[in-house]
């Protein structure tokens, strides 16, 4: 009959673009190892162990595609993933890769920051499924520390932290409602999927992250990544 209506089909795209100049040296931040495996790799890995069916898109600068492929094959990282390449801005990523997802699918797709390599595969399943049966998902972690906000001459004031959350990705989608919220014109305000999302009116469904789950940005961050590594590979 040739009709795949009902066959639900899900997405992940990673996002491993950006040239860490805040980490200092020559190699992308993405590409640097933790726990002897380049960071890239770990958080394809994880996705991979949620999901051994799920599709996977790789979004990478055109310029880092062939170093890409050189430590793939150095590395014996065989994954089945495809590749899209990196757009001006984030939105711009995002929407490439969404481009290599067909128009009449049926599912879910989450984004990922490449360099987040420690969601919790139960986290993954959490944003899926919420996905599935809400539209959205996206996890969050509580605030710990004290909240200042700072405003004009350099006044202070502390704000309640129980009213705040950390933002984290995977942040998983229904695919028509990613697409739809991506067929917008770029917007300043478009920090994260959830501000494309909740431009066109859908509310966002919160759930639970995982605390270990960071953004590798600064020298400092990979020397936590490096324990969190080493505690995850000694179990």
């Amino acid at each position: 009959m040739g009709n795949n209506r009902g066959i639900t089909t899900d997405y992940a795209i990673i996002l491993g673009g950006g040239k860490g100049l805040r980490m200092g040296g020559d190699v992308p931040k993405q590409f640097l190892p933790v726990g002897g495996m380049p960071i890239l790799m770990r958080t394809i890995r994880r996705f991979r162990e949620y999901s051994d069916t799920l599709k996977i898109i790789l979004v990478l600068p055109a310029s880092q595609q062939k170093y890409w492929q050189q430590l793939c094959e150095e590395k014996g990282f065989t994954e089945n993933l495809e590749i899209a390449d990196g757009g001006e801005t984030r939105f711009h990523s995002i929407k490439n890769g969404l481009a290599l997802v067909p128009d009449d699918a049926e599912g879910v797709v989450a984004v990922h920051d490449g360099v987040r390599p420690f969601p919790d595969t139960e986290v993954i399943a959490r944003c899926f499924e919420t996905a599935r049966s809400k539209g959205s998902a996206v996890p969050v972690t509580e605030v710990i520390e004290t909240l200042r906000h700072v405003g004009d001459n350099n006044s202070s004031a502390t704000v309640p932290r129980a009213e705040y959350r950390l933002v984290q990705t995977p942040q998983a989608f229904d695919i028509q409602l990613h697409k739809r919220a991506y067929r917008q014109e770029y917007n300043n305000d478009f920090t994260d999927d959830a501000s494309v999302v909740e431009s066109l009116g859908h509310d966002i469904t919160l759930v639970e992250g995982n605390r270990e789950n960071i953004k590798i940005t600064t020298p400092f961050d990979m020397c936590i990544a490096e324990v969190i590594a080493m505690r995850q590979q000694s179990r």
